[in-house]
């Protein structure tokens, strides 16, 4: 049984990582850490104020930081450097630096270190890639993802906990381009293998918060791969698209979150957990155990950081 700590209780650790890790059953939820012990109360288990304090606890095992960004790095390097192994929200970090600060602290430490990437571990993402790799559509060139939603500051504070941290450079990092683009970036970076060059676009065209309400990302890959990332926060009409075109012929994903797999000759259904966080717990507790090989660890995922740091400062230079 790994004992799980939760850092913050906030609405991805209510809605998705503790159900997550009270339902996987080789997990058990320990105790979280919060400023704010009633947040606590439902679950009936251990809490503490600080990461400090319960880091003392040698039953601690596994931590789940769920912090807001600006945490990230210095929670997790501080959970390795405790002998814990750690799975931390996305993005990992508020750049490339401290990213690869967390990979080289999980190195020393010998500790499993896994990022909440989770559309690694949906069905039909792992069918495309394989699909992809027999040469469904010939030679893949072009993938195309799109997520596009309306995000404005009332919006962020009017429902459940308090969310108006994305929208603070200081604390998220940046604005849709660290939320949701990071997700499709690594998509992209497991289906294609690492990143060579980066172009961007990010700009504030309806909100003007301090951080950027869209941006346009375009990777390139080995073998001629194309992928475009378009994010955005002004839409009133919502979008979750995913298609990647071949020489000969294309594959449909969209919606990215939902079932379908279209590609030529074949149509599947293979929808995700209805607790889109399982499956990651699952694989995190497998590769704690030596029974699996982690589907998105600290050194895949500070690919995605080397993408959005040269998104950001290829806008910041024009």
């Amino acid at each position: 049984m790994l004992n799980w700590i939760v850092i913050g209780i906030g609405d991805i650790a209510t809605r998705r990582v503790i159900p997550a890790i009270q339902a996987e059953p080789r997990s058990r939820l320990y105790g979280v850490v919060t400023r704010d012990p009633a947040k606590a109360m439902p679950y009936n288990t251990r809490v503490w104020s600080t990461l400090d304090e319960a880091l003392l606890d040698p039953a601690v095992e596994a931590v789940y930081v769920a912090t807001p960004v600006f945490l990230h790095a210095p929670q997790t390097i501080q959970s390795l450097r405790a002998g814990k192994h750690v799975l931390c929200e996305k993005p990992m970090a508020m750049n490339e630096a401290e990213a690869q600060m967390m990979v080289q602290a999980a190195e020393a430490s010998g500790r499993i270190f896994g990022v909440a990437y989770y559309r690694r571990t949906y069905p039909k993402v792992q069918r495309a890639k394989q699909l992809l790799e027999a040469g469904a559509i010939g030679k893949p060139v072009l993938a195309e993802l799109t997520s596009h939603g309306w995000v404005d500051e009332k919006s962020l504070e009017g429902k459940g906990p308090d969310r108006s941290w994305l929208v603070d450079p200081a604390k998220a990092g940046g604005g849709p381009l660290y939320d949701i683009a990071s997700h499709r970036i690594d998509v992209l970076n497991f289906l294609f293998g690492h990143p060579l060059r980066v172009s961007a676009h990010l700009s504030n065209a309806v909100h003007h918060y301090p951080v950027e309400d869209n941006a346009t990302v375009m990777i390139e890959y080995a073998d001629g791969v194309r992928g475009i990332v378009d994010v955005r926060w002004h839409s009133k009409v919502k979008r979750d698209e995913c298609r990647i075109r071949g020489t000969e012929g294309e594959m449909e994903l969209s919606p990215l979150n939902g079932p379908e797999l279209i590609y030529p000759g074949g149509r599947e259904s293979l929808p995700p957990h209805a607790n889109l966080h399982y499956p990651l717990i699952e694989n995190f507790v497998d590769a704690v155990s030596g029974n699996a090989a982690l589907l998105a660890t600290g050194a895949s995922s500070c690919w995605t950081e080397w993408v959005m740091e040269r998104a950001r400062h290829k806008t910041a230079a024009e």
